[in-house]
């Protein structure tokens, strides 16, 4: 397994929605702290979309990614087939070997024939270009219909990208997640996260934390990957939430989280 860095680490130094630093991160500014933190894979998803680059641009992402002997990856928010098609070809400049589909709510109204009958050219053009789609479960996708998408589609160069937290959204327990959609799995998106108790008993809370501090059962989730590829790449996320005193303390406080999540998961990959 290669352990890689999700670009919704740095999700508040590169800016959403509303909150945006004076000076956000690049696509560059970010594959440098992959690089530091020793990191064998740079996986750019929507919240730093790479078609705003220019091919020159995703050039010289390549040829530095090279350079300090890393792969890169390249990911789109829901499926749009114009989308997908400009990011072949972007997944093609930067060599990329997995192109990641997060689907969701609006996917989901979509019926799977039609998906299927969309995806398969794209899959096959993946397959030419010596990539593969992984399609992610995002948060109101269920897994049964991930399932059915790709029992209809067929194709070995179609499969998933197993976030282990996601679709608790969804109405489903990790473990019940990971059972449905490990077969499939090319991909790893790999965080933490606890349930804490309302103080005045209004509900809970689900919330983000370092890898290794909350209620994720990350080695049992291993377990279930052992069936594949050594050249799985496990991307490094985590749900750190705006804390109340804004943006500036949200940025402060990504750093020593992916820190201390990077130092867990070569841990729990010890041995494997």
């Amino acid at each position: 397994m290669k352990l890689g860095l999700g670009s919704y680490t740095y999700r508040w130094s590169i800016g959403i929605k509303d909150q945006v630093p004076a000076q956000p991160m690049t696509a560059f500014d970010i594959l440098d702290r992959a690089h530091a933190l020793g990191l064998e894979v740079m996986q750019y998803a929507d919240n730093m979309p790479l078609d705003r680059y220019s091919a020159e641009d995703h050039n010289r992402l390549y040829e530095i990614a090279t350079e300090r002997g890393m792969a890169l990856e390249l990911g789109i928010q829901s499926f749009d087939p114009d989308e997908l098609d400009r990011y072949l070809v972007i997944g093609q400049r930067l060599h990329a070997k997995i192109l990641r589909v997060a689907l969701d709510a609006a996917d989901s109204a979509i019926a799977v024939s039609d998906l299927a009958d969309q995806l398969r050219p794209r899959v096959q053009k993946a397959r030419d270009a010596g990539m593969k789609i992984a399609i992610e479960n995002h948060f109101n996708y269920p897994s049964p219909r991930m399932v059915e998408l790709l029992e209809t589609v067929a194709d070995d160069h179609l499969g998933v990208c197993l976030d282990v937290a996601n679709s608790i959204c969804a109405g489903e327990w990790p473990e019940e997640t990971v059972k449905m959609l490990a077969p499939w799995a090319i991909n790893l998106h790999l965080k933490d996260y606890r349930i804490t108790p309302d103080p005045y008993g209004v509900g809970f809370r689900i919330h983000g934390v370092p890898l290794g501090q909350g209620r994720a059962p990350i080695p049992w989730i291993l377990d279930q990957l052992a069936h594949c590829s050594p050249d799985l790449s496990v991307i490094l996320e985590h749900w750190l939430m705006l804390p109340t005193d804004g943006l500036d303390a949200a940025i402060a406080q990504e750093q020593p989280w992916i820190e201390q999540t990077v130092a867990a998961a070569r841990d729990f990959l010890k041995g494997r």
